[in-house]
Formats: structure tokens, C-alpha cells, sequence
């Protein structure tokens, strides 16, 4: 079969073949969908919430299946910076730094009541929220959260991953 069949024939016209054979979408677009199933978190664990936070790795939750799973321990290895619990004022420096560590582009979730608001310790010594501190994409409610809640979470970061514009991350030889 040459060219030309190739082209009058409806089973083999250009478009079902560019359909079948090509996949088209922009390079940002393909960089946030990679982007938003390989958050690697790192979690800032303080307080009650860390119990909860370990739930999520138990089968009936599986935040594996949304591309978080495998913690960081390290803020140069992190683009997620969950903070867990409740952070005091002699703790804040400590967070800042850790944010500050982290590579671009780095996101923050506030996981529960003490990081969004301070919770229920209204005293001098207690930040009344993390974004006091650093700026915050995720607000996840609750004391302590349940899994469910930060999985919503989880899936609105994503959303916003995905839906942010990518820089490629390379220049132009030509300046």
C-alpha cells in the first residue's frame, strides 16, 4: 500500500493515525502532571498529629496511590513540607529554616488545628498558625485531622500543582 491509498483509505486517513500514533499536550502541562504524582513530603512532626499522620500509610488510606508516600527526612530532598502539630515560638526559626532549605518549587500544608491556627493553646509561647512563619498552600482541619481530610488535602495540592505554570528550567544560548 503506498502513499496515496494510505491517505484515501478511511481506516488509515492522517487524522485516526495521528490520533492512534501521537500524544499532544503542552511541556508545562505534561511537567505538572508528573509533578503532582511525585510529592515527596517531608513531614515537621511536633505533636498529637503524627499519629494520624501515620495512618496514612496503612492500607485503607494508601497515600501511595496519590504519589506521596515515601517521606523525606531531608529539606533538600523535600517539595512537600507538612507541619504536624503544634510549633512554638522558640520552635518557629527552627521551621523557617527548613522551609528555607527546601528547592523550588516547595509547597506547605498545615496539618490540623495547632499548625492552621494554633488550636486550643492560646498562650504566649504557641504561633497562632505556620503561616505566621512561611506561607501556606493547604489548610488541613481538624484535631487531629482524619486521614480522609488530609487526603482531600493532598488532592487539592495536586489540583494546584497541576493547574501552575511550569518554567522548563532552561535558558536559551542565544541570551
Amino acid at each position: 500500500m503506498d502513499a496515496n491509498q494510505v491517505k484515501t483509505d478511511p481506516r488509515f486517513g492522517e487524522d485516526r493515525v495521528l490520533a492512534e500514533m501521537v500524544v499532544l499536550t503542552r511541556l508545562d502541562k505534561a511537567i505538572g502532571w508528573a509533578r503532582k504524582y511525585s510529592i515527596f513530603p517531608y513531614p515537621f512532626a511536633t505533636a498529637c498529629c503524627a499519629m494520624e499522620y501515620m495512618s496514612l500509610s496503612m492500607s485503607p488510606y494508601d497515600i501511595d496511590r496519590f504519589g506521596a508516600l515515601l517521606p523525606r527526612f531531608s529539606p533538600r530532598q523535600a517539595d512537600l513540607l507538612m507541619v504536624i502539630g503544634t510549633v512554638n515560638h522558640k520552635l518557629a526559626p527552627v521551621l523557617k529554616r527548613v522551609y528555607e532549605q527546601m528547592t523550588e518549587p516547595k509547597w506547605v500544608m498545615a496539618f490540623g488545628a495547632c499548625a492552621s491556627s494554633g488550636g486550643f493553646y492560646d498562650n504566649y509561647a504557641t504561633v497562632q498558625g505556620i503561616d505566621r512563619i512561611i506561607p501556606v498552600d493547604v489548610y488541613v482541619p481538624g484535631c487531629p485531622p482524619r486521614p480522609e481530610a488530609v487526603l482531600d488535602g493532598l488532592m487539592e495540592l495536586q489540583g494546584r500543582i497541576a493547574r501552575q505554570k511550569h518554567p522548563l528550567g532552561f535558558k536559551s544560548s542565544r541570551g
